[in-house]
């Protein structure tokens, strides 16, 4: 099929690249010259496991092109993969999103055979409607079928999680969603060959597919995330209350985790979600509750917990050091998540505006972030990419990402780099047996003085 892709962020392009994978025509049409031209040369702008060489395997499947009307033109399909930042109430900016369909129907205007517009950013519901409703008006409805494909990606796993997904949803009309499930056969069924770097799981053998109206697969995207958010919020405040009873979270994780009903996912207790989807989505969904007369009021709470346990960690360092005025902390990690450069939410901000304000003097590490966080950075943050550099001297470590660097460093080697070895986790991810090298911290973990070992 003829497929054309407006938008090449991290949604748009891995779509874009894993649709061209498994045999289709594909075009990624996005109006920034720099950034396309960077994608003809074979340069993914962005840190995502996979995708060079995926698209190295795409050949000549896939073009990059800033012509978005000319693509839409000649596509079978067309999916719309634009942000949908969040504005300051809270509610999803849709205005790139209707600019991208004034483009697209710009196009499809010129032709008179069907198109599939599918929506697959974040929207509140009722947007598909409303992106019908544009191409009523220009006449050209007959045309013109709009259906809702949200995405499920993880950043970091993006490729993976496209590739094999736990489930495919297709909001629309029986046509749309017929079309939609001949574009994405090869994942239902499986039977592409899978690439080396991102092996089938084992055992996966087929893909559901959720045929569903266009309301309610836009509300769909918003509940999982929101849920998901629910969970580690959740386990944050058992992890507060943990710190205040000396009980040990890992173990009340374990215990929820066994129960079929609740799963093990997102039961990991530390400073909260950020990222580019579970902040935005949490507060769209609220907004579109309050909008419609509903209080979401667990809702609310899961955004507060989230906004308040970012600052958990500085009172920490607080009852570690007393005073951190003049006090070299190090921060290890500044990405939302490993395994990405995505600074968007990303708690290490918050976390090192609280330490500049009470006369702390950060020095940050990230392996991959640290372009990304220049300009995120206040002027007075030190940064360094050499590891050791970080941590000579340091009153205390701060562990905001869990990247491998620094759950692979070693707990007698911070010991030996550090002035003092206060250690704050603030994702429990340290191995278990370096901690009693350090004065440990975890997040609703009993406190472990570090021994008096010999070095």
């Amino acid at each position: 099929m003829r497929v054309t892709v407006i938008g090449t962020g991290y949604v748009g392009l891995t779509t874009g690249i894993c649709l061209a994978y498994i045999g289709h025509e594909v075009a990624c049409a996005d109006t920034n010259e720099s950034k396309t031209q960077q994608l003809r040369n074979g340069n993914i702008p962005i840190y995502e496991f996979g995708l060079p060489e995926m698209l190295e395997a795409c050949g000549e499947r896939i073009r990059f092109t800033t012509e978005c009307r000319e693509a839409a033109r000649t596509a079978d399909i067309v999916i719309l993969a634009v942000g949908t930042p969040a504005k300051a109430e809270g509610a999803p900016e849709l205005a790139y999103l209707y600019a991208a369909m004034e483009t697209v129907l710009d196009g499809i205007a010129e032709k008179s055979t069907p198109t599939l517009i599918v929506n697959k950013s974040t929207v509140p519901v009722g947007t598909g409607d409303k992106l019908a409703a544009m191409a009523a008006s220009r006449g050209i409805s007959q045309f013109v079928d709009v259906a809702s494909n949200p995405e499920f990606l993880r950043q970091g796993s993006a490729m993976s999680d496209t590739l094999y997904p736990e489930r495919i949803v297709a909001g629309g009309s029986p046509q749309a969603q017929a079309i939609l499930k001949e574009l994405y056969g090869p994942l239902l069924r499986q039977d592409f060959s899978p690439p080396a770097l991102a092996p089938r799981p084992p055992g996966l053998e087929t893909v559901p597919f959720y045929a569903v109206d266009l309301k309610s697969a836009e509300l769909g995207k918003y509940a999982a995330n929101a849920f998901l958010a629910m969970k580690i919020s959740f386990i944050n405040e058992m992890a507060n209350l943990c710190d205040r009873v000396g009980a040990d979270v890992s173990e009340i994780a374990d215990i929820l985790g066994s129960d079929s009903r609740i799963g093990k996912a997102f039961l990991q207790a530390g400073i909260g979600y950020g990222g580019s989807c579970f902040p935005k989505d949490t507060k769209a969904l609220h907004h579109i509750a309050g909008t419609s007369g509903y209080d979401f009021k667990l809702l609310s709470s899961v955004i507060e917990v989230n906004r308040f346990q970012k600052y958990v960690l500085v009172g920490k360092l607080r009852s570690a050091l007393g005073a951190l005025g003049g006090r070299k902390v190090t921060i290890l990690g500044l990405t939302f998540k490993p395994e990405t450069d995505d600074m968007r939410e990303a708690p290490s901000l918050p976390i090192i505006e609280a330490l500049l304000a009470e006369g702390a003097c950060v020095t940050a590490h990230d392996p991959v972030g640290l372009n990304a966080a220049k300009n995120l950075l206040p002027a007075v943050v030190t940064t360094t990419t050499n590891l050791d550099e970080a941590l000579q001297n340091a009153d205390a470590a701060v562990l905001v990402t869990e990247w491998p660097i620094y759950l692979n460093y070693g707990g007698r080697t911070y010991r030996e780099r550090m002035k003092q070895p206060i250690f704050v986790d603030g994702r429990n991810a340290l191995p278990v047996s370096d901690r009693s090298w350090l004065d440990y911290y975890g997040v609703g973990m009993r406190a472990l003085p570090s021994a008096a070992l010999s070095i």
